[in-house]
């Protein structure tokens, strides 16, 4: 099978590609022996400080590059796709869809309908997850990559397939749980359809995004737009001025108890339901407030972190300290050894075995004794004039 190969578009003067006389129209085929599927595996692998790159000329010769670099340092390499993959088009046909509105005659891009996830992060293109595979999942998982934007519209199951038809768009809001329960921080947006997905439905969808909170950050809620060129599109109404403060009022519900409990307002209405609604638009000072409000959930969450990791630490350390303690407490002769196999009445298997963990647990502390001379003390620290070499204690062993 051949292998996947990204075409090297420019190579920046003074990297190490040019130093390893790496061209631009050469290919990428694999790193460690491993095919590159898009920049993201690109990324990850480079970031070693030793890689083994195997390149093909523009004559077919290959080339198995080893190079020896800084932890994270690029090779200097563009390549002619930025993504190093096909992009991924979205198999939707949304009731909403804008790019379905959009007049003839513009630019071919214009009309290219993507969902996803990697440009999710890249972009902050928002995705509709019907398109993401578990191996999506775990590569975002693996990668860390975040934050995540999702196009909600409806947490009803039924109710999403129908404004996405796609029998797979209820099925598919299952994996916003893997995302939460990996920590990937996530953006949500709802595009709200007058009479389809507002008044209660909206309500319920917001109600169900607050159990993911604070890993799902926001959410915004928008008024779907709609153009003059919907012929033959699913028959929607636009919104006015009565349904705006409506849906307002809705949503600065929502605020209030999401502030009182976390902090943060988390939904937001966008600034076209409060144009439409003859309203000001939120003060700035409340959004300020939000803003330090996450702020300060960010940062309980990484004390949070730092706690756990000095809980670790201590639980280390006082594993050694007890280890040590009762280690010193031992009076080693042939006489207590004796009284100890007799009094636990050993067999000869049970002393065998005592015999050959005692070996193995003698082996942890003089692995201790080495570390703390060879990496801790400074070099020479036992090195005193006048002392025999022959017979020099260190922490309890003696050579």
């Amino acid at each position: 099978m051949q292998k996947k190969a990204h075409i090297v578009k420019k190579v920046i003067p003074g990297s190490i590609a040019e130093e390893l006389e790496i061209e631009a129209g050469d290919r990428l085929l694999s790193i460690d022996g491993t095919e590159i599927e898009d920049i993201f595996d690109y990324q990850f692998m480079m970031q070693d400080s030793y890689v083994e790159v195997l390149m093909e000329k523009t004559d077919g010769e290959q080339w198995l590059l080893e190079v020896e670099k800084e932890f994270d340092e690029d090779l200097g390499i563009e390549f002619e796709n930025g993504l190093m993959d096909v992009y991924r088009h979205c198999h939707n046909k949304c009731i909403f869809c804008f790019i379905d509105q959009m007049p003839p005659g513009m630019r071919e891009t214009l009309y290219f309908k993507d969902d996803d996830s990697r440009l999710s992060f890249l972009q902050g293109n928002y995705v509709t997850l019907t398109n993401m595979s578990d191996h999506d999942i775990d590569r975002i998982c693996r990668y860390r990559l975040s934050p995540i934007n999702i196009s909600f519209h409806a947490m009803n199951p039924e109710l999403r397939c129908r404004m996405l038809n796609n029998r797979f768009a209820g099925e598919a809001l299952k994996k916003v749980d893997r995302l939460y329960e990996a920590d990937i921080r996530m953006n949500g947006q709802i595009v709200l359809c007058k009479g389809i997905n507002d008044g209660e439905e909206l309500a319920y969808s917001i109600r169900r995004l607050m159990e993911y909170m604070p890993v799902l950050e926001s959410l915004s809620v928008v008024p779907v737009g709609l153009t003059k060129y919907r012929e033959g599109l699913y028959p929607l109404e636009p919104f006015n001025q009565e349904d705006a403060a409506a849906v307002i009022d809705r949503i600065e519900g929502f605020q209030r108890e999401c502030f009182a409990a976390h902090g943060i307002h988390f939904v937001h209405a966008s600034d076209e339901w409060y144009i439409l609604a003859g309203r000001e638009l939120p003060e700035e000072e409340r959004e300020i407030a939000a803003a330090e409000a996450l702020e300060y959930e960010k940062a309980k969450r990484e004390l949070a972190g730092k706690n756990a990791e000095i809980d670790r630490r201590s639980k280390i350390a006082n594993l050694y300290c007890k280890a040590f303690e009762k280690a010193i407490m031992l009076e080693v002769s042939e006489e207590n050894v004796r009284i100890w196999t007799d009094c636990c009445r050993m067999r000869e298997n049970e002393i065998a075995d005592n015999a050959k963990e005692a070996r193995e647990i003698a082996g942890y502390f003089i692995e201790i004794a080495e570390i703390i001379e060879d990496k801790i003390l400074p070099s020479g620290y036992f090195e005193e004039e006048g002392d025999d070499d022959d017979d020099v204690e260190y922490l309890g062993f003696t050579e």
